[in-house]
């Protein structure tokens, strides 16, 4: 993709994010009582980069529709994204996000319960905004992913208390719990959008294999990235214990000390903010940094090749799309 291209679709994201985040804004503006939709509009103002909306527009605009017919399901879908959040916080007992304090710490934990719920049900709302003669498939589409988001959250606690959980019982958490909405993104953006069968089922796979590269790259970020970007305690994860994908292949190739120290982490269910830099270098040591990107590009080059199905030029949206998450820092 040449660089004028590039700055093209890079302004197009801006100039759709800022209308996401405006039309976020409206949703909860004029709606009472305010000991509800204030809590509700907080979780909302704290930024992200809208990737979820973005690919609902993109797939859809890929098979000949507009951004204008889509824009309720696009906000829609970032909606169910929020309240997806607002819970994962509460289960985590999270801090921040997007260094930002979480809803439940800022206020209390019925008024974030009762926010995350308030949210979920608007999303609905706005999705019968953009339904057409396939409500019933758009409705099926996104209350399945909602469910499978669910599920992924169970695994991911389940593990919490398995001391053996294989690279394959990840996958399978990261599917439902992160690779489902990327791939309801496209799927719904697509069959909106009016596409034919063969679109709509290479859309809704490239939303898949995006998101798992998405879950990983997150996974990679708690480890190397800046906290003031990502957003999050830098080593959070490994203090909480998670199992994530890093920590799951360190343990596959471990021997001796490293073996030793990783499963004392997984006894204890975590360790010590002062411990976190004794792990990072056994990551280190192992190569663990390089597998976790290899799997990452692999991921998003399984995503691109979805897109070779697809004809129209449009389709340099998605490709930017694609780069542009493979190389975040946030």
């Amino acid at each position: 993709m040449n660089s004028t291209k590039y700055k093209i679709i890079n302004s197009l994201y801006l100039k759709k994010k800022k209308e996401i985040n405006s039309q976020l804004e409206k949703i909860f503006k004029k709606r009472e009582p305010q000991s509800l939709y204030s809590p509700a509009s907080y979780i909302l103002k704290n930024g992200g980069k809208r990737i979820r909306p973005m690919l609902l527009l993109f797939s859809a605009k890929v098979v000949g529709g507009s951004f204008a017919k889509v824009k309720h399901a696009a906000l829609a879908v970032e909606l169910l994204h929020s309240f997806s959040l607002v819970h994962d916080d509460i289960m985590d007992n999270a801090d921040k996000r997007r260094n930002l304090i979480t809803l439940h710490k800022k206020y209390d934990l019925n008024t974030a319960i009762l926010a995350g719920d308030s949210i979920l049900s608007i999303a609905y709302q706005e999705l019968l905004k953009d339904l057409n003669n396939n409500s019933k498939n758009s409705i099926d589409i996104f209350t399945k992913a909602l469910i499978e988001v669910c599920e992924g959250q169970g695994y991911d606690k389940d593990f919490e208390t398995l001391k053996n959980v294989s690279i394959k019982n990840y996958n399978l958490m990261i599917q439902k719990k992160t690779a489902a909405l990327t791939e309801m993104c496209c799927h719904l953006g697509a069959v909106l959008g009016g596409g034919d069968k063969k679109q709509t089922n290479s859309l809704k796979l490239f939303g898949r294999y995006i998101g798992f590269a998405f879950q990983i790259r997150d996974d990679l970020l708690d480890i190397t990235g800046d906290e003031n970007q990502f957003g999050k305690v830098s080593g959070g994860d490994l203090i909480e214990g998670k199992k994530t994908y890093l920590l799951l292949k360190a343990l596959e190739v471990a021997k001796g000390n490293d073996k030793k120290m990783l499963m004392k982490l997984i006894n204890n269910k975590g360790i010590s903010t002062k411990e976190v830099t004794k792990y990072k270098e056994i990551y280190y040591r192992l190569g663990i940094l390089q597998k976790a990107n290899k799997e990452i590009e692999r991921n998003t080059k399984q995503a691109l090749n979805y897109l070779n199905f697809l004809e129209d030029k449009e389709k340099d949206k998605l490709v930017w799309l694609a780069k542009f998450l493979l190389n975040r820092t946030n």
